[in-house]
């Protein structure tokens, strides 16, 4: 019979390497993943303002779209600060606790975006297939429901990663080559079975991810049925330019997570750098183009946009 210290369940700091292979350049490397995260920080924030403050944009479209705002800034502030100072301050201790908290974030804040792209295309389905009965279907109560309900979700899916990780014992290593903790690579350092990890930690959300993909599918596939049924070649063209930006959205997220997902899983002869590399591009490129794309593709947020940056010129 193996034993376990007492103690080995509550474990030291754990040490993030950041990017193996790189280390010396990390200084470097710093540099474009702070500018890229002031970027998503700042468009975010603005696209927040601008929802909240201008009553043409209450409405259900954009009452999503503040909700993906602030879940990108969760997504890219849970890793990159913490990222930028193992990089620039050599600060790469993390406490247990802290570990966890940063995971839980992590993870959180993915699951909830697939949810919240579900619940867009949800909308952009009822606003082009069923235009007479949109503000009957979406009401203020419907939507603030839907916001629960995939909050709740989320949080209910990955909660589970936190206690699964509590119960393990850490009695070898505490490094961790990454740059922040997320579930399966902490598990790794434990000395006991993590089955119960693995299953769990890597099947229920991407079964989770995998059925908002099918509902995604689903509607847009019946959208593009009533678009290409539509009479005239402008209101065709007016309808789908309503869904351009969420479906530059959509494939900005679940393309680099599938890709990675198959890395992971398949591509044995792909180096831990690039492994490494690329999840730390993905949880800041896509919460800073998001803003981006909403601004150049979606007319109302444009105008608003040009009007408020014209006053700030105006009164300077």
């Amino acid at each position: 019979m193996i034993t376990y210290n007492v103690s080995s369940y509550n474990p030291g700091p754990f040490l993030l390497v950041g990017i193996p292979g790189l280390e010396q350049f990390h200084v470097w490397i710093g540099i474009p993943f702070c500018v890229i995260y002031v970027i998503a920080m700042t468009g975010n924030c603005v696209l927040l303002y601008l929802i909240v403050a201008e009553r043409s944009l209450h409405e259900p479209m954009f009452f999503f779209l503040s909700m993906l705002a602030l879940t990108d800034l969760i997504l890219s502030t849970a890793g990159v600060p913490k990222t930028l100072s193992i990089f620039w301050m050599g600060a790469r201790e993390i406490t247990f606790p802290g570990c966890l908290t940063q995971m839980f974030f992590l993870h959180y804040s993915f699951v909830l975006d697939s949810a919240i792209l579900m619940a867009m295309a949800f909308d952009r389905y009822v606003a082009i297939c069923s235009p007479l009965r949109y503000a009957t279907v979406l009401t203020p109560k419907t939507i603030i429901k839907i916001a629960v309900g995939i909050s709740f979700r989320s949080f209910c899916i990955i909660l589970p990663d936190v206690f699964l990780l509590t119960r393990l014992p850490f009695c070898r290593t505490r490094i961790i080559p990454h740059t922040y903790c997320e579930h399966i690579g902490v598990a790794r350092l434990a000395c006991a079975d993590i089955s119960i990890n693995i299953w769990y930690g890597f099947c229920v959300p991407i079964m989770t991810v995998i059925s908002d993909v099918v509902l995604i599918a689903v509607s847009y596939t019946l959208i593009l049925c009533a678009v290409f049924r539509l009479p005239s070649r402008d209101a065709r063209q007016k309808a789908l330019g309503t869904c351009g930006s969420h479906v530059c959205v959509i494939l900005m997220f679940y393309i680099p997570a599938f890709f990675s997902i198959l890395a992971h899983r398949f591509g044995h002869n792909v180096s831990l750098t690039f492994h490494i590399m690329f999840a730390n591009l993905y949880i800041v490129i896509p919460p800073a183009m998001n803003p981006i794309v909403y601004g150049v593709k979606t007319k109302q947020i444009r105008d608003k946009v040009i009007l408020l940056f014209s006053v700030k010129s105006t009164e300077g």
